[in-house]
């Protein structure tokens, strides 16, 4: 080979490899990091875009219609998902306490076979242990409850 002769870089990208490669990552990364379908619907897009430069080899209209179609993609799974509902504990559920809860301090109730921390509703006021208390709330993972002879007088 003469010094006249270039070679080709072999690591050059076309376009094309560009979105095939950026499309299956989006894909792979919606397997291990879940975004209700975001990086999925982006990797779509890639390789929809994939095919496009095919035809149309201009990399700011590419990437403007990756961005239209990832866009357009999210809208149409928004709608397509159902709705989420957020997790709570219903209204006046039982529980028994297995601590006694200070008044304005905390303590443990068994709640649904498992051990919860709980504070009173009332700051004011001191439930024994073994007590049968309602659940009228929850702050992060602690339960707010009131003792049963609250409610009953």
């Amino acid at each position: 080979m003469t010094n006249d002769q270039t070679m080709p870089n072999p690591f050059f990208l076309n376009p094309t490899i560009v979105w095939l490669i950026a499309g299956a990552l989006l894909c792979l990364m919606e397997m291990f990091i879940p975004t209700a379908l975001v990086e999925f619907t982006m990797g779509l897009s890639a390789f929809i875009v994939a095919g496009i430069s095919l035809i149309f080899p201009q990399v700011g209209l590419q990437v403007a219609l990756w961005f239209a179609f990832s866009v357009s993609g999210l809208v149409v799974t928004r709608r397509l998902l159902p709705k989420r509902r957020v997790s709570t504990i219903e209204a006046a559920r039982e529980a028994e306490t297995l601590t006694e809860i200070a008044p304005g301090a905390s303590g443990r109730v068994l709640y649904e076979g498992n051990s919860w921390r709980a504070r009173c509703d009332d700051p004011h006021t001191a439930i024994a242990p073994q007590q049968k208390v309602f659940i009228v709330g929850r702050e992060g993972n602690t339960l707010i409850v009131v003792p049963e002879n609250l409610l009953h007088s």
